[in-house]
């Protein structure tokens, strides 16, 4: 029996915990929570690298070319697809590649061009909110940490690991 290719004894060996599921299938044991900081440390490392093994491309398929355009396009996600928003952000990003750019956009400009991603008047909101925080309280940059990220408008935990893992290559 395998899972994603990997052999649930193998899974096992290299420290997630599996037991046979309700229906006689693959389950997991719910693992005891480490007490110490090494001890999570070393049990979360343990769990990346199996991660890793089973999904060894993971990557976001969206295009970007710099943490600002990851985090508008991740913005656009939302109830869309990843090609529909790579169908749409070329656009975008030709007309405003800069936070300070997209903070003074014309809100109708901005939802027009962002409108094929659907509930575009939310996520203009959110993007002119974003765009204008980033440019007067982070100098224009995107912040590299969690704590910061979530205090953006349209940014929430999950946009901001998507974020800090794919444009910084951490999760901090």
């Amino acid at each position: 029996m395998s899972l994603q290719g990997r052999s649930l004894a193998g899974m096992a060996k290299s420290g997630v915990s599996v037991t046979a599921g309700a229906a006689g299938g693959p389950g997991f044991k719910k693992a005891a929570f480490p007490k110490t900081h090494t001890a999570r440390v070393r049990q979360a490392r343990r769990i990346n690298r199996a991660l890793a093994e089973v999904y060894p491309y993971a990557h976001p398929e969206l295009d970007f070319e710099n943490p600002f355009q990851l985090l508008v396009a991740t913005v656009l996600s939302a109830q869309t697809t990843d090609l529909r928003v790579n169908q749409t952000t070329p656009g975008l990003f030709a007309k405003y590649p800069t936070p300070a750019a997209m903070a003074d956009a014309d809100p109708e400009e901005l939802e027009e061009l962002i409108r094929p991603t659907g509930f575009f008047r939310n996520k203009a909101k959110s993007l002119l909110g974003l765009s204008a925080a980033l440019r007067d309280d982070f100098g224009g940059e995107v912040p590299g940490r969690l704590e910061d990220l979530v205090t953006l408008p349209g940014v929430g935990r999950k946009t901001a690991n998507v974020v800090l893992g794919n444009a910084f290559g951490s999760l901090t």
